[in-house]
């Protein structure tokens, strides 16, 4: 049972005050080949369900309704050691190869036809975002690759496409200039400056083929690097006029049983993203140049990633095909933390302009699978799901006042984590917030100043009292969201209450 409310926090709204226009593909994802996100996961021929291609129809009906846009492929650590052209062509003729990344093997049944086919399953919203290797490989590997994805026909590559049964080029527009190369695990590991020099190079090279190429130049794989500023720093200085974004990644976990820091872990995001913009200004100022960088945070989520690290160099895998690997159980509290999180990516939509939740199905997903059975939500698959669905607009400047609690790790933090996003077109207002405590309920009065919203839509609500509570193949339905029905709006204010430990999504509409 819950404690008595704290005093009330307060926000306003007004359309007058604003940070930007939410991108699309904040609302994107990952697939990499890493554990069952692919084999087992978006493919596994001769499951019940699985079409012609050999694509489940369950798994393709849940990433429609999770609202995915851009998908990021086929790596992370795994594009390291990628190469492209083990994945086209006859699938009996492909080699099967050592991934180095995960320690397992790689049998090419599904490579890039395959994946442009999936997103074409998946309707108008799924974009390619396509990673070339920059660990093992270079400038010449990257531009063949973009030449047999692009070229329309009339050379070697482009032909080989269409003798492959591609006729029509993939019109991949984002590519992203390797994966985490700051990081000693990663194969090919450089330093900065060798890094930021072939950076340079390939997107050169690729602008060469297409002037128009959206480019994702690496940054840290993470704001606790040693080398993290410097490394942004450095990159920038060789890719700032040839590149459009660079990459954040960052994952959160609950540790030694801190859960009051866990759920401020948007504090650290939100000033990880902060950090990264000043730098990537600091550039662009000392090179005199009027472009600005933005922020592709293409790997972001809940990650239990120290029990991992413990269990892989444990029980090291001997090569094994799409063995279970990184296959979280979410909690409602991770769902929080990472409704919490996506919070963070809408207030900072004026720079970050394509996100990617890591990763799809399986591998730490909001998406899992069980091999020749069913698929099922887990518990963060609500939050993205609400905010992909109502979190398109403008989104508007809001201070949240009110109630903080002290936390190890981030010191004193507010209870609301919140944001709101304003479709122009109807004049809707959606409003997400956590609440952080674990044990209050918190009272919200949000002032609605400038807006025509005079009603509640909807009051979705997820929590449970119990906040360790998840969704299983024995129980797929244990937690979903609910309504709270108190909700209402009197004169020019919005009065509710965020029960503890909740993410909350608030829909308010004119008459």
């Amino acid at each position: 049972m819950s404690r008595p409310p704290t005093a009330p926090a307060r926000l306003t709204l007004d359309p007058a005050f604003t940070v930007g226009d939410v991108d699309p593909r904040l609302f994107g994802s990952f697939v990499e080949h890493l554990g069952r996100c692919v084999y087992t996961g978006i493919y596994e021929p001769g499951h019940p369900t699985a079409d012609e291609a050999g694509l489940r129809a369950d798994v393709l009906d849940l990433i429609r309704e999770l609202g995915v846009t851009t998908i990021r492929y086929p790596g992370g650590n795994f594009v390291s050691g990628y190469k492209w052209e083990d994945s086209v062509g006859p699938v009996e003729q492909r080699p099967r190869r050592l991934d180095l990344a995960w320690r397992t093997t790689e049998t090419n049944a599904f490579g890039l036809s395959e994946f442009m086919g999936f997103l074409r399953k998946l309707g108008h919203d799924g974009e390619p975002m396509m990673a070339v290797n920059l660990g093992t490989r270079g400038v010449a590997e990257a531009i063949e690759l973009q030449e047999y994805a692009n070229h329309p026909s009339g050379t070697a590559l482009s032909d080989l496409r269409a003798a492959h049964g591609d006729k029509a080029p993939f019109g991949i527009r984002l590519w992203c200039l390797g994966n985490e190369m700051d990081g000693p695990w990663q194969i090919g590991h450089k330093s900065a400056e060798d890094y930021g020099k072939l950076a340079a190079a390939t997107a050169r090279a690729m602008r060469m083929i297409d002037k128009d190429v959206q480019l994702v130049a690496c940054g840290s794989s993470s704001q606790s690097m040693p080398t993290f500023g410097a490394w942004e720093s450095t990159v920038l200085e060789h890719t700032y006029d040839l590149v459009d974004y660079i990459s954040m990644h960052a994952y959160y976990e609950e540790s030694d049983g801190d859960r009051d820091s866990f759920l401020a872990s948007a504090v650290d995001m939100e000033a990880f993203i902060e950090n990264v913009v000043a730098t990537c200004d600091h550039v662009g100022a000392r090179l005199k140049s009027t472009k600005r960088i933005n922020i592709s945070f293409d790997e972001w989520n809940v990650w239990y990633m120290s029990r991992f690290q413990r269990d892989f160099a444990e029980n090291l895998p001997n090569w094994p095909e799409a063995p279970r690997q990184l296959e979280d159980s979410y909690s409602v509290t991770d769902a929080v933390v990472l409704g919490s999180m996506l919070i963070a990516l809408l207030r900072h939509a004026d720079r970050v302009s394509v996100a990617c939740l890591a990763q799809l199905v399986n591998v730490i997903a909001p998406i899992m699978t069980e091999p020749g059975g069913a698929a099922w939500r887990q518990t963060t698959f609500f939050p993205f799901a609400q905010a992909s669905r109502h979190g398109r607009g403008r989104v508007l400047r809001v201070d949240p006042q009110g109630p903080a609690q002290t936390t190890a790790k981030y010191g004193d933090v507010p209870l609301l984590h919140a944001t709101a996003v304003l479709d122009e077109s109807s004049g809707a207002v959606t409003v997400f917030a956590v609440n952080r405590s674990q044990t209050r309920s918190l009272p919200l009065e949000v002032a609605l100043h400038g807006t025509a919203v005079t009603r509640v839509a909807e009051h979705s609500v997820l929590s449970d009292a119990d906040p360790d509570a998840r969704n299983t193949l024995a129980e797929p339905d244990r937690v979903v969201p609910h309504r709270a029905t108190a909700t209402t709006i009197d004169g020019k204010v919005l009065r509710c209450e965020l029960e503890p430990l909740s993410w909350n999504m608030i829909r308010l509409l004119p008459e």
